[in-house]
């Protein structure tokens, strides 16, 4: 079976758009940033490291320090297809992270996208 197309894509070259569909609805970067490090246990050095390594979705939640269990909370539909049941797991977690990008750019308050 073949891999999706994101695993092997640079967590890099989707971030501006996450960015770009955050501030569009007056979010932030530093909000943005917020989610990535509540989701996956990065700090923002690190997280930052990554992003400026170039590494791909698939190794980027592989050596995520510590996912957040809440992510399980979760759920909603991305791209016409409910979360909660996505049974690929790295293609459920880059779906979470779309799903709390979407809930930011919809002007959900930074609590209740971190599932607080």
């Amino acid at each position: 079976m073949t891999k999706h197309r994101i695993y092997s894509m640079s967590v890099a070259s989707v971030y501006p758009h996450y960015i770009a569909k955050a501030e569009k609805k007056g979010r932030t970067k530093a909000e943005v940033d917020e989610i990535f490090r509540w989701l996956t246990g990065y700090d923002q050095k690190a997280f930052e490291g990554e992003l400026a390594k170039g590494t791909n979705f698939e190794d980027f939640f592989a050596h995520a320090p510590a996912l957040n269990p809440a992510r399980e909370l979760i759920t909603g539909v991305v791209c016409g297809v409910r979360v909660e049941n996505i049974e690929d797991p790295l293609m459920r977690e880059v779906r979470y992270l779309d799903k709390l990008i979407d809930e930011l750019a919809r002007g959900k308050a930074m609590e209740k996208i971190l599932r607080g």
